[in-house]
């Protein structure tokens, strides 16, 4: 099967982000010269500028312009802000199956849930965005980034750095199909009440320290909304096919 050859600013990125991993950049590194750097790689300097370019949007690098020590591309970012970085950057580039991304979210906030059910933490600003999905008159769009705050904080809460920045990483794409939903679940209203109880239920079993009971109660709350949109779209497309072919 044939393969489609990265792009030569993707191959540039791909470099960076292969040095970050391994530790030889690190924050307060600098990239080699824009010229050395397009001969190492065999690529056109335009392709270096354009990743850079990339790469200083979403906050890896800072660039400045001149001559001497201060001049060039300089890593900024952690560890963990580069990984969010980078995953949000091939979540977009290689549009990853919305399967492969839903059932990642599975393992990675189950464990999550588990993890939280196990220790003694503070829920509290848990409990803030929780508080205000209740609001009245929220927008879709409202809740949903409400919503997106509620797992990520979940993430935050548990410590693990690494899932932390992972969820955030796939925010864009998990974004992509709540909103699908949205637009589609002719019952919005009673779904948003479904997810407001389907919230509170997770964070009680957390509460009471009961990690199975917590794990299920995510697997469950994402699988559902998941197969709700899918069934959606289904229909969406049955639907067009019938309006076409009429």
């Amino acid at each position: 099967m044939a393969t489609t050859a990265p792009r030569a600013w993707q191959v540039v990125l791909e470099r960076i982000e292969s040095d970050l991993r391994d530790g030889r950049l690190t924050a307060g590194d600098r990239l080699v010269p824009e010229r050395e750097l397009a001969t190492q790689l065999g690529v056109g300097r335009s392709s270096v500028r354009e990743a850079v370019r990339v790469l200083e949007v979403l906050g890896v690098v800072r660039t400045a312009t001149g001559s001497g020590p201060t001049a060039g591309a300089m890593i900024v970012t952690t560890p963990r802000g580069g990984l969010a970085a980078f995953l949000r950057l091939q979540v977009a580039a290689n549009g990853f199956p919305l399967a492969d991304v839903v059932r990642t979210r599975i393992v990675l906030e189950c464990d999550v849930a588990e993890r939280l059910a196990q220790a003694d933490v503070d829920l509290s600003g848990v409990h803030d965005v929780l508080g205000a999905m209740d609001a009245d008159g929220l927008t879709p769009e409202e809740f949903l980034a409400l919503d997106a705050r509620f797992h990520q904080i979940l993430a935050e809460v548990s410590g693990n750095a690494v899932i932390s920045a992972m969820m955030a990483g796939l925010r864009s794409s998990i974004e992509a199909y709540t909103g699908a939903g949205a637009s589609r679940l002719d019952a919005w209203p009673t779904v948003v009440d479904r997810l407001r109880r389907e919230h509170r239920h997770i964070v009680d079993a957390v509460s009471r320290g009961e990690a199975d009971e917590a794990r299920e109660a995510v697997r469950s709350h994402i699988t559902r909304y998941y197969t709700e949109v899918a069934q959606a779209q289904r229909a969406d497309v049955a639907g067009s096919a019938i309006v076409t072919t009429a």
